[in-house]
């Protein structure tokens, strides 16, 4: 059966960025997913989703600020159309067999093969104290991630480009593992996602919170208007012909549809002002945002409800994760 994981890390508010970059496709693939498995089958599901709360310790430190970003992109996924009925959507930390996991397989992991991962790598060449601005937290993210995936089995991984190294790093340490213990861990496969919208801030550069040019995802309707001026264009006079190879058309074709693009696409043709833009950009941004702003102030509203659903997919996937980790514990000789 093909099973699919996507963890979330909890490290700030989201941005439209982030909603079209990762958890629009995500949601999409998962209701490709929807039909679970047999429950005879170890009880799994064929899809899950888990907010990676230990693995943002790496960065956040503030237990307050920690706890209120994992109450906020808990309500962006439910918010966004994840279904837990129909996924198993969980808290990294409520699954303790995934640390267990974790320290067994460091014993078989080569040191090497951690110190060859991209974001450990890109910090001990640009700092320059090296290893001494390095927590063990982030050199063995890799190990870590390596057993959030192989605890349930995963067939698949979906990731971006910058993430393939580490559903790689998991592949090395499940066929060291079983080329000793025999066929115990599932190999993942890595699922890369091509289509992967990279979306423009309003500086025209990348999205991204590091660089504060984001538009985030749940602005009201008048903080997004305000926000959408703010984008970046040329001094072009209203009745120029404008390409449509910019940043700001760009954003309006991952909200319009396909006649509103074919129609605005007609208006660069012939000359259109950059304030006309915006403004019909606002709209049909606004359109598709207003719901799903709505549907975060509701799950924002209960926070026993979000936490009611996160510890049922918990106790599900501690059901699968407890299976893989039986028969990690009686392969290596512990039980």
């Amino acid at each position: 059966m093909k099973i699919i994981l996507t963890g979330i890390k909890p490290t700030g508010v989201p941005h439209i960025g982030n909603y079209f970059g990762a958890i629009k496709p995500a949601i999409d693939s998962a209701k490709l997913h929807q039909v679970r498995a047999d429950k005879s089958v170890n009880g799994a599901c064929s899809a899950y989703f888990f907010i990676a709360d230990y693995h943002a310790l790496t960065t956040v430190k503030n237990a307050q600020e920690l706890k209120e970003y994992i109450r906020q992109i808990a309500c962006t996924w439910l918010a966004c159309g994840l279904s837990p009925t129909s996924v198993v959507f969980y808290k990294q930390s409520a699954i303790p067999e995934i640390f267990e996991l974790a320290t067994i397989l460091s014993n078989y992991t080569p040191k090497g093969l951690l110190n060859r991962a991209h974001a450990y790598k890109d910090i001990t060449q640009n700092k320059a104290k090296g290893d001494e601005e390095v927590n063990m937290g982030l050199f063995n993210y890799p190990l870590l991630m390596a057993a959030d995936i192989l605890a349930f089995g995963t067939t698949d991984v979906p990731v971006g480009k910058d993430q393939k190294q580490h559903v790689e790093i998991a592949q090395g340490i499940a066929r060291a593992f079983n080329a000793i213990h025999g066929e115990i861990l599932t190999v993942p496969n890595v699922q890369i996602k091509s289509d992967v919208a990279t979306i423009s801030g309003l500086d025209g550069r990348k999205m991204s919170k590091s660089y504060g040019n984001q538009i985030p995802l749940f602005a009201s309707s008048k903080e997004l208007e305000s926000y959408i001026k703010k984008i970046k264009t040329d001094s072009s006079l209203p009745t120029d012909p404008k390409s449509t190879d910019c940043d700001i058309f760009a954003m309006y074709k991952l909200f319009a549809s396909k006649e509103e693009v074919k129609e605005m696409a007609t208006k660069f043709a012939k000359g259109i002002g950059w304030g006309e833009v915006k403004k019909e950009l606002f709209r049909v941004a606004d359109r598709e945002i207003t719901p799903l702003r709505d549907m975060y102030k509701y799950f924002q509203d209960r926070p026993e409800n979000v936490e009611e659903i996160l510890n049922r997919g918990a106790e599900e996937a501690r059901q699968m994760a407890r299976t893989t980790l039986q028969m990690v514990r009686s392969a290596i000789g512990v039980i």
